[in-house]
């Protein structure tokens, strides 16, 4: 009997080192991709503006990209353009994302928006948008 008593107990202390052990894991883990997001914007310079500027390298999707995202110019300038100016506002309604779809849709249509300095505000190039080809990709 004495020794069916230590196997519970045994068996309870392994248990909860086990429960212990993945909590602390999923926590860590948790943790960790908190930071990195973190850090990833945190990445990012601010000008006198409070505007942040440089690479959106590793952003994961457009709200984590700076204010003033890094590229060069039609003539090879390095400047930055406005996030702003590169996505446009967003549809409010379906039927405004699907006209915007079909603007875009015009092969070889190009658009072009101003590339400024670090501040945001001085323009020092032109930045270009051009639409290219696209395929569909059928599973």
């Amino acid at each position: 009997m004495m020794r069916f008593h230590n196997s519970i107990i045994r068996l309870g202390i392994v248990s909860f080192v086990f429960v212990l052990g993945i909590t602390v894991g999923i926590l860590s883990i948790s943790q960790t991709i908190a930071n990195s997001k973190s850090q990833n914007l945190s990445k990012y310079s601010v000008n006198k503006n409070g505007q942040t500027y440089g690479s959106s390298l590793y952003a994961t999707s457009p709200s984590e990209e700076p204010d003033l995202i890094k590229a060069y110019g039609v003539d090879g300038t390095l400047g930055y353009v406005k996030k702003t100016d590169l996505y446009g506002d967003m549809p409010k309604k379906p039927e405004e994302a699907i006209a915007r779809q079909q603007r875009n849709k015009v092969l070889g249509s190009t658009r072009t928006i101003p590339l400024y300095d670090e501040t945001g505000e001085k323009v020092i190039g032109v930045f270009e948008l051009q639409q290219g080809e696209s395929t569909e990709v059928n599973k």
